[in-house]
């Protein structure tokens, strides 16, 4: 019977994750973890709808602009830290707010996930190299070679999956798949999941309009001093890719505003695909805040009287 209890906010981007995170912390008299992959980055503010100073001043955020992109950092990384401060948390709170939109972390707190070792930026960035000049042909191959079995399962049209199974077979001299157990680790808290949705129209035009005001806030401007830098893994992201793009004169910057709308809208689809395979997950609008307070509260009663 869990005595502790993390409230998860997840859904797709420009729902209105962080207010509502807020909100909740707020009447729960705790503090919030940032979930969002991109966010830990502190040269990735306007892209990446970080908090803002105000908002983070409202309530104690962790794991917000910590890292630099320079630095590698994976999901692995992130549930090493997030696991600690949420234990350092519990010596304070018996509920803790988790809030973001990435699904990946968000899974590597609640289960876990396996132990990958960090890969070298020079063995990355040369297999990216060999890859640019061989083709995906050559890495399918080099794989099937060096681990048959994450082969057989693998996208094989996903060249950023087959690149990091080369890079971690090439540095520790075991396949990829040796790493995958799978395994669910047992966490002694208890786990609220509280989902955001809308209505699609109205969830695109929160997006259109959440695009719009970051190129107002200069986000142009920030994606250039980061154009030096483009390769890097942190900043093969939404926004970022089409404004690098743009840098290099391939298209306008009217319509790689709209590239980066709908490219918004098509990961919205992707994450509320993710979040929806978890039959855990309470859906709520954002307005709803009641409900969501009273499903914390109902959720915590049921788990210590059980």
């Amino acid at each position: 019977m869990p005595s502790h209890f993390l409230v998860i906010v997840a859904g797709p981007t420009a729902v209105g994750k962080t207010p509502i995170a807020i909100q909740l912390a707020k009447h729960l008299g705790t503090e919030i973890i940032n979930a969002d992959s991109r966010q830990v980055y502190h040269e990735m503010k306007i892209g990446t709808a970080m908090p803002a100073l105000s908002q983070q001043a409202e309530i104690k955020h962790h794991l917000i602009g910590h890292r630099s992109i320079h630095t590698p950092y994976n999901a692995s990384l992130y549930e090493q830290e997030a696991i600690g401060i949420i234990h350092e948390l519990f010596r304070r709170y018996e509920i803790i707010v988790m809030s973001g939109g990435s699904g990946m972390y968000i899974d590597a707190v609640c289960h876990g996930i396996d132990d990958i070792p960090t890969v070298d930026p020079a063995v990355r960035a040369r297999l990216h190299r060999e890859f640019l000049s061989e083709g995906l042909k050559a890495i399918q191959v080099r794989l099937l070679k060096s681990d048959p079995e994450y082969y057989r399962k693998v996208d094989l049209n996903n060249p950023k999956r087959l690149l990091k199974a080369l890079e971690i077979t090439e540095m520790t001299g075991k396949p990829y798949s040796s790493y995958l157990t799978g395994k669910a680790k047992q966490r002694e808290f208890g786990i609220i999941r509280v989902g955001l949705d809308l209505p699609r129209d109205e969830l695109h035009n929160r997006i259109n309009r959440r695009v719009d005001s970051m190129m107002t806030e200069g986000l142009l401007d920030e994606v250039r001093g980061l154009y030096p830098y483009r390769q890097l893994n942190a900043l093969n992201t939404v926004g970022y890719k089409e404004i690098f793009d743009y840098l290099d004169n391939t298209c306008s910057l009217d319509e790689t505003v709209e590239l980066i709308k709908g490219h918004t809208r098509q990961y919205a689809r992707r994450q509320l695909t993710w979040f929806r395979k978890d039959r855990q997950t309470n859906w709520f609008s954002p307005n709803d805040i009641d409900a969501m307070l009273n499903l914390t509260f109902r959720k915590i009663k049921q788990d210590e009287s059980a």
